[in-house]
């Protein structure tokens, strides 16, 4: 597989460090040089697959010079991208192209978002149970709550009968139909996230750490290998399917190595 990642940073090298391993061929871009801040095309020609793990703000021009190369497959591995999902989804659509996303490409998460869907689905019909969030990130990392804390707050409201939003962290008090989410940056942790149920005189933890950005990268190799192994409806996917397929399967990603990998760079 000839893959591209846009996006130098950790998480980039991480993917990058994946697909060397297994021996693909990996050409990693960090930021545009020119003057307009686009890619140019002939940096993108020619990919299988093109990886976004560079910032939010920059997926949807990312993808407009990836689709302009010729690319038509993408595994969007940047969060805080929201505000431009309508535009991206129009654009794959009008492109006959594909891309998997989530807020958190590891596997092991999406499994944890289908053990607190069972939680809230049998602690949610008790009274005096109240779900709350706690996620820990890396000092540097931009968006507060993370990506995968407001994914894990938004599928609790949807399955919960008493609780409707998120609460406002500002508020003097507590509200009884809101969840709490609390966001640390501190350290490097590369993402940490608690999921707890606190009932009267007891309390249910479910936990999820990342120890390192292998996990995200298996995730993302995960996503790129099925978009790569047949022809996917346009436009945008959830990493679900992915998932499904590998447990079909019998199968999980291997782990990988996070080290830097001997890659192309461009800038």
């Amino acid at each position: 597989m000839d893959a591209v990642i846009l996006g130098d940073g950790p998480l980039g090298r991480a993917i990058a460090a994946a697909f060397v391993a297994r021996g693909d061929t990996v050409r990693v871009l960090g930021r545009p040089a020119t003057a307009d801040g686009r890619h140019e095309p002939a940096t993108l020609a020619g990919a299988d697959v093109v990886i976004e793990a560079s910032r939010g703000t920059a997926v949807a021009t990312n993808l407009d010079d990836a689709l302009a190369a010729g690319a038509r497959r993408f595994v969007i591995a940047t969060t805080a991208w929201d505000q431009d999902r309508a535009r991206v989804a129009r654009t794959l659509e009008e492109h006959d192209s594909a891309a998997v996303t989530a807020p958190n490409l590891a596997v092991g998460m999406i499994l944890f978002g289908r053990l607190v869907d069972e939680a809230v689905a049998r602690l949610g019909r008790i009274a005096g149970w109240d779900p709350y969030i706690v996620e820990w990130h890396r000092r540097g990392k931009a968006d507060r709550p993370s990506g995968t804390a407001r994914a894990l707050a938004s599928r609790i409201i949807a399955a919960h009968p008493r609780i409707d939003h998120v609460a406002d962290p500002a508020a003097e008090r507590a509200e009884t139909d809101a969840i709490e989410v609390f966001g640390i940056r501190a350290g490097s942790n590369p993402g940490s996230h608690l999921v707890a149920f606190e009932g009267p005189g007891e309390c249910i933890e479910l936990r999820h750490a990342a120890r390192d950005r292998a996990a995200y990268a298996s995730g993302a190799l995960a996503a790129a290998d099925w978009l790569v192994a047949a022809t996917r409806p346009a436009g945008l996917h959830g990493i679900d399917p992915v998932v499904d397929e590998l447990l079909a399967a019998g199968d999980t990603p291997a782990s990988t190595p996070t080290a830097t990998p001997e890659v192309a760079l461009a800038r």
